[in-house]
């Protein structure tokens, strides 16, 4: 409970008197007192100090004058209010020095806006792609897009590609055999969209002009963060362009390791990430399929390398040499 606030029990709100409690303080000032019993069931008018104990007589009441009342309630909430305001004159006496450092942008945009919500996320993309003048570089990890989500990706970008904007896209190489993404690069491929494929990338990512960036900020991608900071946009195009260095063009083949003691280079990877540690999901995730396809991986590698648990199968990996042969 918040200092100085009274709160009933009988249901209603603080410093409030119920119907029956206005009726029988009413009739308590009128007769002088009135008895314990018939306040039984209105505690409000206890806990408002609005009756007190009769010295003489221990089953009655006596009714506090209103005036007495009153001033009693209301003091406690008056100096709350004027410490309050006092507080905030405190504050503002505080911050002023401050208010001149962190200057409106002259440019009126911010270095690092936080997005919340899938319709205004969509709704920013659409804005700051349709300004695109120059270049749009995008990321997109895993395989699995829904067709919804390829359709708008259509609708976004077939204006830019009429325009003449240079598009570049890295996905991961399991996006080879998704029916959605092959339609969609099918589709604009012809019209100036580069793709190339890893095994593994990063995050999502959406780069406009080299002068907004894109990123989610949470794993769900329900939030997001819009970065205009010139530094920080260059830093990600840095490593857009390293990623891209080691992409294989999707017309081209996926140079697949061959497999080795059985184990094939998709499960050579997995065992690479299972060494370091990271769970079933995060290595789907990494390496963009769903998670029961990459359990299927991991008892292929189990079985090939005779594991009968996880704890083991570790082991094993770092024993076969599998993994210094990719080196």
């Amino acid at each position: 409970m918040e200092p100085n606030q009274i709160e009933s029990g009988d249901g209603h709100g603080p410093g409030e008197l119920c119907d029956d409690g206005k009726r029988l303080y009413a009739a308590a000032l009128k007769n002088g007192r009135i008895a314990r019993a018939d306040v039984e069931s209105t505690p409000c008018l206890l806990e408002l100090a609005l009756l007190h104990p009769d010295p003489d007589e221990p089953t009655w009441l006596r009714p506090v004058p209103p005036s007495i009342a009153l001033n009693k309630l209301i003091h406690p909430i008056e100096q709350e209010i004027q410490q309050r305001r006092q507080l905030a004159i405190t504050l503002a006496d505080t911050f002023e020095p401050f208010m001149t450092i962190n200057a409106p942008d002259p440019a009126g945009t911010q270095a690092i806006t936080v997005i919340e919500g899938l319709s205004l996320i969509n709704a920013t993309l659409d804005r700051v792609i349709n300004e695109c003048t120059e270049e749009l570089l995008t990321i997109q990890p895993g395989s699995g897009r829904k067709p919804e989500v390829v359709q708008a990706g259509l609708r976004r970008v077939e204006p830019l590609l009429e325009r003449g904007i240079r598009m570049r896209t890295l996905y991961q190489h399991t996006a080879r055999h998704h029916s959605a993404t092959m339609g969609y690069v099918e589709r604009i491929g012809p019209y100036g969209l580069e793709v190339r494929t890893l095994e593994e990338i990063i995050d999502r990512l959406i780069i406009v002009d080299r002068r907004v960036a894109f990123i989610p900020a949470r794993r769900d991608r329900r939030v997001a963060l819009e970065l205009r900071h010139e530094g920080l946009v260059q830093y990600l195009v840095g490593v857009f362009d390293q990623f891209w260095l080691h992409g294989v063009p999707w017309e081209d083949e996926v140079p697949y390791s061959p497999a080795v003691d059985g184990v094939g280079g998709v499960q050579r990877s997995i065992a690479k990430l299972l060494v370091e540690g990271h769970v079933d999901e995060a290595i789907a995730r990494r390496l963009g399929m769903n998670v029961r396809t990459c359990r299927a991986h991991i008892a292929k590698l189990a079985s090939a390398l005779g594991s009968g648990s996880r704890a083991q199968l570790g082991y094993l990996i770092a024993q076969s040499g599998i993994l210094e042969q990719d080196q």
